[in-house]
C-alpha cells in the first residue's frame, strides 16, 4: 500500500524567505520533467502571463469558485521553495495535462444523433442503468419496456458520445489551466481556451445551455433531472479553470470570459426553473446535493454572491441533517450497489459545496446537525474502509474502489480532522497519484462514468 504524502504549510522562516526571494528576484526557475511541453522560468512580475502581484511580485490568486485561490498562491510558494510533495504533485498533474495537450478538441455536434429537439448543439445521454427486458426484434427495435438494474452499466450508452467526451474534455480543461498557473507555459493555457471556447463558445461548436436530454430511457423519456448529476461537479471544475485562466492567461480573452458567464448564467437559469432541474433540485440523495454545489457554484461564478450564500446556507436544513446521521452513516446512500462509491461521492459534493462556503461567509464544516451529526461525522465513518479494505465496509459494494475517499479525507483533515489526517498515509495512492496538492478541492477517484 503506497502512503499518502500531506502538504504542510510552511513553517519554517528561513524556508519562507528563501522562496520570497526567488519570487522577488525573479530568480527562480522551476522545468516540468514530463513531455515536450516544458515550463518556461517565471517571469518576474508580468500582466500578460498574470503569474505575479505587489511589490513583491508573490503568486497572484485566482477568483475561483471552489478551489482556494489563495491556497493555490501558497502551493506555487511551496513549488519555489522545494517543497518535494507539491513538486510529486505537480509531475503527476503536468503528465495528464501533456497528454491533453494533443487531445480534442470536443464538440457536442459531432455525435452520430440527433436529440429530439432536432438540434445537434443539445447535450445527448442515456441513463446507464437502464436495458431492454425483451428481444430485439424488427416490432420492438428497442426491446421495450427498458427496466432498472442498479450499479450495472448498460454498455449501449457509450453509443452516444456526449457523455465521454464532455468527461474527458472538462478534465482537460482543468488539467491544462491548472499547469498553466503553476508553469507559466502558454501552451497549456491556449489548449485550455480553445477546449473551452469550442465546447461553450464558438457558434458552430457550442453546448445549448440545458441539459434537457440528459439521461433518457428509450421507449420512457427523452430526458430526467438526474441527468444533471452528469454536469454537476464536473462544470464546476470549468468554472475554476475558467478563473484560472481570467488570472492572465495568454490565449483565454475577457470576451471569452465574459462569454462563458453569460453561457453559465443562462444554465443556471434552466436549472432553477425548468421541470428537469426543479425534479434534481428536490432529489434527498447526492443528486440534491450536487445540484446545490452546482447552483451555489455558478452562482458565485456569475457574480449571483447572495444567491450561492443562501443555497449554502440552506443545505445545512436541507441536506447535511437529511443525510448524516450522528455517526456519519449516510442512510440515503447506504442502499445503493455501490454504496462505498456514493458514500463517497456525496462527500465529495460536500466537502465541495463547503468550500464554496468557505468563498460565502458559511461555515459547513462547523454545522453540526440536531441529532450530532457533521461532515466531519461523515468523512470519519469511512476511515476504517479507507484504510483497511472491502471487509472493514457494512453495506454492499459491487465496485469497490478503496481510494475513492482518498480527497474527501484530505479536505477533512485540511479543516482540522486529526483522525483523518492520520489516516491519510494508509490510503493507496490513485493510479494517477495523489493531486490533491495541487488541486485542493475533493473530486471523485473512482469511475464515474456509471454516475
Amino acid at each position: 500500500m503506497n502512503g499518502v504524502a500531506v502538504l504542510h504549510p510552511l513553517r519554517s522562516r528561513r524556508r519562507l524567505g528563501r522562496a520570497l526571494a526567488a519570487l522577488a528576484a525573479a530568480t527562480a526557475v522551476f522545468t516540468a520533467t514530463a513531455g515536450a511541453a516544458t515550463a518556461a522560468p517565471f517571469p518576474a512580475d508580468t500582466d500578460s502571463a498574470g503569474q505575479f502581484c505587489g511589490v513583491l511580485s508573490l503568486p497572484c490568486a485566482p477568483n475561483t469558485a471552489v478551489l482556494d485561490g489563495k491556497q493555490l498562491a501558497r502551493t506555487k510558494i511551496a513549488l519555489l521553495a522545494g517543497d518535494r510533495t507539491a513538486r510529486a504533485a505537480l509531475n503527476n498533474l503536468l503528465a495528464q495535462a501533456n497528454a491533453a495537450l494533443t487531445k480534442g478538441p470536443w464538440t457536442v455536434v459531432d455525435k452520430p444523433q440527433t436529440p429530439p429537439s432536432g438540434d445537434k448543439h443539445d447535450y445527448l445521454s442515456l441513463a446507464p442503468y437502464w436495458w431492454p427486458s425483451q428481444p430485439q426484434t424488427p416490432d420492438n427495435p428497442l426491446g421495450c419496456p427498458y427496466v432498472e438494474k442498479d450499479g450495472v452499466r448498460n454498455p449501449a450508452t457509450d453509443a452516444i458520445p456526449d457523455k465521454p467526451e464532455r468527461l474527458t474534455a472538462f478534465s482537460a480543461i482543468y488539467q491544462l489551466s491548472l499547469a498553466w498557473y503553476y508553469t507559466g507555459n502558454a501552451a497549456y493555457a491556449k489548449r485550455a481556451a480553445l477546449d473551452l471556447r469550442t465546447w461553450f463558445l464558438d457558434p458552430a461548436t457550442r453546448m445549448n445551455p440545458n441539459l434537457n436530454f440528459a439521461q433518457g430511457i428509450p421507449c420512457k423519456t427523452d430526458g430526467r433531472g438526474i441527468g444533471i448529476i452528469e454536469f454537476s461537479y464536473t462544470f464546476t471544475q470549468v468554472l475554476d479553470a475558467a478563473a484560472i485562466l481570467g488570472a492572465g492567461a495568454p490565449g483565454w480573452r475577457h470576451a471569452d470570459s465574459d462569454g462563458l458567464k453569460s453561457w453559465s448564467g443562462d444554465f443556471l437559469t434552466w436549472l432553477r426553473t425548468s421541470q428537469n432541474g426543479k425534479d434534481e433540485a428536490a432529489q434527498a440523495n447526492n443528486h440534491g446535493t450536487f445540484y446545490d454545489m452546482l447552483s451555489a457554484g455558478i452562482a458565485l461564478y456569475t457574480g449571483q454572491k447572495p444567491l450561492a450564500r443562501q443555497i449554502v446556507q440552506d443545505a445545512r436544513g436541507l441536506r447535511i441533517d437529511q443525510q448524516i446521521e450522528a455517526d456519519g452513516n449516510q442512510p440515503q446512500e447506504a442502499t445503493r450497489t455501490r454504496s462505498y462509491h456514493y458514500f463517497t461521492f456525496n462527500l465529495v459534493a460536500m466537502t465541495r459545496l463547503a468550500a464554496i462556503g468557505k468563498h460565502v461567509g458559511v461555515d459547513l464544516w462547523a454545522y453540526r446537525t440536531p441529532q450530532g451529526g457533521s461532515l466531519f461525522k461523515a468523512v470519519d465513518f469511512l476511515i476504517p474502509t479507507a484504510t483497511g479494505g472491502l471487509s472493514h465496509w457494512p453495506y454492499q459494494d459491487i465496485g469497490f474502489t478503496q481510494y475513492a475517499a482518498l480527497d474527501s479525507l484530505h479536505a477533512a483533515a485540511d479543516e482540522g480532522d486529526r483522525a483523518a489526517r492520520a489516516a491519510l498515509p494508509h490510503v493507496p495512492t490513485p493510479p494517477g497519484g495523489d493531486l490533491y496538492p495541487v488541486r485542493p478541492a475533493a473530486e471523485q477517484l473512482d469511475d464515474i462514468s456509471l454516475t
